[in-house]
């Protein structure tokens, strides 16, 4: 037979009221969750509000925004497509960061991507008197009995057109290459 001292059964006592009590809280803890989530369901239920379609660097292009500029681009192009759209979108931001590093300022992005490109890109390019003459002759069909000096200007700035648009889309790919971008976008 074993013999227990009154400091025992007190401990033992004491322990036991004191599970009682862990216990007693947990089940507090238990029901007061179960109300709070039967009082208010919209707690139990998350929904993604939005979803990042890429990253370009450190920022992202949240669904959201492609749909706003898809829905903005499509009023003015309507064959296009949301990877066109969301491509011009990763363009303009490098364009944009590039631009910013040489602290351009103008009112909207369009204007400071305007500026940029001005700067960058079309201030280099020479068209010679060579030039024009030779592309003046090569279409001489198209501009039918009009004298060369009467389209002078208009083929000039046809031309240094076309050469920033070639310059643009290899400074783009460079941009691109250096830059880090993941597309997310399902098809």
């Amino acid at each position: 037979m074993k013999c227990t001292s009154l400091s025992d059964m007190r401990s033992k006592s004491q322990k036991s009221e004191v599970r009682s009590q862990k216990l007693k809280r947990k089940i507090f803890i238990l029901i007061f969750l179960s109300l709070l989530i039967a009082l208010c369901p919209d707690f139990c239920y998350a929904e993604i509000i939005d979803r990042v379609v890429a990253f370009v660097d450190d920022r992202a292009i949240t669904m959201s925004e492609l749909e706003n500029n898809y829905k903005d681009t499509v009023k003015l192009m309507p064959g296009i497509k949301k990877e066109e759209v969301l491509n011009t979108a990763i363009n303009r931001i490098l364009l944009l960061r590039e631009a910013r590093k040489l602290r351009i300022e103008a009112p909207t992005k369009d204007a400071i991507i305007q500026e940029y490109i001005e700067l960058k890109l079309k201030a280099i390019i020479k068209i010679t008197e060579e030039d024009l003459k030779e592309f003046y002759e090569k279409n001489r069909n198209e501009f039918g009995n009009v004298e060369f000096d009467d389209v002078r200007d208009k083929i000039e700035n046809y031309l240094i057109e076309k050469e920033v648009n070639r310059r643009l889309e290899k400074h783009i790919e460079e941009l691109r290459s250096r830059a880090y971008i993941k597309i997310q976008l399902e098809k």
